[in-house]
């Protein structure tokens, strides 16, 4: 009997020390990797460093990247929530399918009273709202070689190729085909970099780690020029504007109501227009802005297979609507590109004191971008998640 119990003690001893052998290994390669421990740090004085940790965070947004989507607005005129973007490089390729093809409204058969339709029959943005040497557009029959005399203009224009040609079907035997697309490019850079500002929270905690640039207190009056006070109601509402080297303005505006990039815009207008505080950019100012850096490539299924006639009674479908865009913003400068594409195709059938202000753009804010001598923005973006934008 004290035989087979030492034998019980003597296995359950075995047992004990090759699962404790076990955890001092998976420890202890844990620790090497700079990975936190699973059972004890075995008498070592470790602890993940900072480093380390942002560098999980990151290969966690990257494996999440493709749920984290940004959503695209397609004219100034539509309802916007969120973490919404706008590039008028779609609207300007609408603008030609309606006037020089269709040569009347688009309007889907089956769905007449498509909201997004009607706003981008409104033709909110032109050509004349932006300059000749910022975009290329063409349309044309979709042959192999409208397709290489766009790669061949982008390339000599903006030094580019494109992200989205490959996406469509080339070869169209049908000469009622139609294939529009526009690219649109810019860079701008500011007169004096800004300073790069410790990495901070958004949202009131929800996002940290998050990169900013901006300036603070007594900054130089050189790096204070840069900026324009629009107006400062509260801590919470206020907008400015980020002048740069070129023909370009950036103008962050947060606490601003309207249920369309359009509406926010006339707002930030008309609160400029009625403030009459301090316009120039103190010594007692401060300006915290995110960096942003994002590129997305979206198709509007929603406009596609749906039937709508020319003036002439020709049926058209539109076969495939992309639209990419890439923004980025930081203490230099910034630049962003977008293209658009449509492939249309012929159906066979007929259908006074100075008070201290933080202008802090860390919370939900709005963005736009436009050139200094025309009314409305070529670019506009609604963020609130700061981790989809960075």
């Amino acid at each position: 009997m004290k035989k087979k119990i030492g034998i019980i003690i003597i296995t359950i001893i075995i047992i004990a020390i090759l699962i404790f052998g076990a955890l001092y290994f998976i420890d202890h390669k844990r620790m090497e990797e700079n990975k936190p421990v699973l059972f004890s740090t075995w008498g070592r004085d470790y602890k993940v460093t900072t480093e380390n940790k942002k560098d999980n965070e990151n290969q966690k947004n990257e494996e999440t990247e493709t749920s984290a989507e940004i959503n695209f607005a397609l004219t100034l005129e539509d309802n916007v929530g969120q973490d919404t973007a706008w590039c008028g490089t779609f609207q300007l390729i609408w603008n030609d399918l309606k006037n020089d093809l269709a040569k009347q409204d688009i309007i889907f058969m089956q769905e007449p009273d498509l909201q997004v339709v009607k706003n981008l029959n409104k033709e909110t943005f032109k050509t004349e709202d932006i300059s000749e040497n910022s975009y290329y557009k063409v349309y044309g029959n979709p042959t192999l070689e409208l397709k290489e005399q766009i790669e061949k203009a982008i390339k000599e224009k903006f030094n580019e190729e494109s992200e989205i040609l490959d996406d469509f079907s080339w070869g169209s035997n049908n000469p009622k085909d139609y294939f529009l697309y526009c690219m649109l490019k810019k860079e701008f850079e500011f007169p004096v970099a800004f300073k790069e500002l410790e990495d901070g929270e958004f949202a009131n905690g929800k996002y940290s780690d998050v990169n900013y640039f901006g300036l603070e207190k007594d900054a130089e009056e050189e790096l204070r020029s840069q900026v324009e006070v629009l107006y400062y109601n509260s801590p919470s509402q206020f907008a400015v504007k980020l002048k740069t080297k070129q023909n370009d303005e950036i103008i962050l505006a947060r606490g601003e109501e309207g249920n369309t990039f359009q509406e926010k815009y006339n707002n930030i207008n008309t609160n400029s227009e009625n403030y009459e505080g301090i316009k120039k950019f103190t010594e007692k100012d401060e300006l915290k802005i995110p960096n942003i850096d994002f590129k997305q490539k979206t198709e509007f299924t929603e406009l596609e297979q749906k039937e709508f006639s020319f003036a002439n009674g020709d049926v058209y479908i539109i076969e495939k609507a992309l639209q990419t865009i890439q923004f980025e913003l930081d203490k230099e400068g910034g630049k962003i590109k977008s293209e658009a594409g449509i492939m249309t195709k012929e159906m066979a059938i007929a259908t006074d004191e100075i008070e201290e202000r933080k202008f802090n753009f860390d919370d939900e804010f709005v963005i736009f971008l436009k050139e200094n001598d025309k009314e409305k923005p070529y670019f506009a973006a609604s963020i609130s998640d700061i981790t989809k934008f960075q």
